[in-house]
């Protein structure tokens, strides 16, 4: 029973990545800087766990491009697939120790930022290179810090503010839900 609300709620997260973009879709760069894929696989990861945040985060910017064309598929969204694919993943596995010392959600959530956002730069550097491009260092921290503040402050303020909530309300995990 478990393992079908996983599955039922990771795709919900993956329907959720889908559909928040649209918000801003007007505005790629407002998109750019308020990161709305990146919540419901974060959440993905720390609800259901590391291995449904990483097929959430894998599967949502790829199905993304091939329905919507937005993200284009190379490199941006190929570079997303790996770096939401880790930030599900960190969040999920880091989020469970954390809840065994019953810490609050920030190491999880912070860990899996920055670690998502080193395998982003890794991933774009070796697909700009394919393509005969580079991605300088000013490139990769305008495109994972400066230009993303807005979305990393809400990521900070609104995922723990919901896991709080579902703590309190003894839904935090699949298992009480």
């Amino acid at each position: 029973m478990i393992k079908n609300k996983k599955i039922v709620l990771t795709a919900l997260f993956i329907a959720l990545g889908l559909t928040l973009p649209m918000i801003t879709a007007n505005v790629p760069m407002i998109g750019n800087m308020l990161l709305p894929m990146h919540f419901p696989v974060i959440i993905c990861g720390l609800i259901c766990g590391a291995g449904y945040g990483a097929l959430a985060g894998a599967i949502t910017p790829l199905l993304r491009s091939f329905i919507f064309g937005m993200p284009p598929l190379f490199p941006i969204a190929a570079a997303m697939a790996f770096e939401l694919a880790v930030y599900g993943a960190v969040a999920g596995l880091v989020y469970v120790v954390i809840q065994k010392s019953k810490g609050s959600v920030y190491p999880a959530l912070i860990i899996s930022m920055l670690s998502g956002r080193a395998v982003w730069g890794v991933v774009s550097f070796i697909l700009f290179r394919m393509m005969g491009k580079t991605l300088t260092l000013q490139m990769f921290i305008a495109g994972a810090f400066t230009n993303a503040v807005p979305g990393i402050v809400g990521q900070l303020i609104i995922i723990p503010a919901l896991m709080y909530y579902l703590a309190k309300h003894r839904a935090a995990s699949v298992e009480t839900i």
